[in-house]
């Protein structure tokens, strides 16, 4: 997954030289080095604040120069793994949504964690508290991400 505002992921590989300009300056670190040295985000480490410092740290051309739009087309989704589904008491991830882009639906067994997509960031605030490691941050675009 690359940063918030980057170029599509083709354009992205094309133009960016691996410098780990973008690395350096992300304040939360969420920023790391990934598959081929090319910049990834890593929810695990904390959530993304889309403060743009990636993209402003950027020489190459990798990001868009129009930040006034969403940072990308993505939302949370909950994967099997999650605690609430199996009938076990949870919910950290919805305590940690600010924009309180989660909610949690009854079913026979538990619980289905549903996410609005007009709500959701992608910020990925979710993540890491998950003691599971039941949440993605998934591209919306593909039909995926929420319930």
């Amino acid at each position: 997954m690359r940063p918030p505002f980057a170029l599509p992921d083709q354009e992205f590989v094309e133009v960016c030289e691996r410098c780990g300009d973008c690395e350096s300056v992300c304040r939360p670190n969420i920023v790391v080095r990934g598959r081929a040295g090319f910049p990834s985000i890593d929810f695990s480490r904390g959530a993304c604040s889309f403060c743009g410092a990636c993209a402003d740290a950027c020489r190459h051309g990798a990001f868009v120069d129009d930040r006034s739009g969403a940072p990308w087309q993505r939302v949370a989704a909950a994967t099997t793994a999650c605690l609430e589904a199996k009938g076990i008491s949870c919910r950290l991830c919805e305590s940690w949504c600010e924009p309180r882009a989660i909610r949690f639906r009854p079913t026979l067994t538990g619980s289905q964690m549903v996410v609005s997509p007009e709500a959701c960031t992608g910020c990925g605030a979710c993540v890491a508290p998950c003691p599971a490691g039941a949440i993605a941050i998934e591209d919306f675009t593909q039909g995926r991400g929420a319930a």
